[in-house]
């Protein structure tokens, strides 16, 4: 039996073990298991990987940056993020990948097509280094939005009318608005929000968060984050059954 899994904290809202049971059923995948490892703190990491014989890890918030100094290698575009969510379990090594890049970049080359618009990335985890690496990929202008004060920052208070005028393309990387506290949303001034604006939520659990609710009350365009989770669990696939 192999065993693959996801960790974090909390797991309530994650729909990747229900993802993979659905595709070991459809495609007669056998000898397979995928199973929620929610851990508390990142130390108890170390146990886990002692007690479990697993062939493939997820890793979601809040662990995305720390669990790095665990791995025995990191791949190159996952070092440059600065993030890992995949892991490999290979001749005794750990590798870390990052598949969220990839994910989030496909998803969103579709939602918005040919346009540019720049964009506010709201959150500064390990989430929004890889939207920030797949923004450079796209060439597309961005500024991170924080509760924290940073010189190269925008703070929630520093969002006036014009700046989300000027930033048409808003992506939360934040877990605000998750299940299972679905009645909170980042903290804009949603009413100068048009047709003109694409708003991106990473979170899929609600389909519809409030971010995204009050960016349809006013004409944005919307996008959840399932598409991005079902491509970069195809890859996670690809990346733990390759040579």
């Amino acid at each position: 039996m192999r065993t693959f899994g996801l960790i974090g904290f909390p797991l309530t809202h994650s729909f990747s073990a229900r993802y993979f049971a659905e595709k070991f059923n459809r495609e007669g995948i056998e000898e397979c298991v995928y199973k929620n490892f929610q851990i508390e703190s990142i130390e108890e990491f170390s146990t886990l990987i002692k007690t479990e014989k697993l062939s493939g890890l997820n890793i979601t918030i809040p662990y995305k940056e720390s669990v790095i100094e665990y791995l025995d290698e990191i791949d190159a575009t996952a070092d440059a993020i600065g993030a890992v969510n995949c892991i490999k379990f290979s001749e005794g090594k750990m590798i870390g990948y990052n598949t969220d890049v990839f994910g989030f970049s496909e998803s969103l080359k579709k939602f918005i097509g040919d346009a540019h618009p720049e964009a506010l990335i709201l959150g500064t985890g390990g989430s929004s280094k890889a939207v920030s690496y797949a923004l450079d990929q796209l060439n597309i202008r961005y500024k991170f939005v924080s509760r924290r004060k940073k010189a190269e920052w925008f703070t929630y208070h520093d969002l006036t009318d014009d700046i989300i005028s000027q930033y048409k393309l808003i992506i939360n990387t934040t877990p605000i608005g998750m299940f299972p506290d679905i009645s909170s949303e980042p903290a804009l001034p949603y009413g100068h929000l048009s047709e003109e604006h694409f708003l991106f939520d990473l979170i899929y659990n609600p389909g519809e968060t409030r971010f995204l609710h009050e960016g349809a009350l006013h004409g944005a365009h919307t996008q959840n984050g399932l598409e991005m989770l079902y491509l970069q669990a195809e890859k996670n696939w690809a990346i733990w059954n390759s040579n």
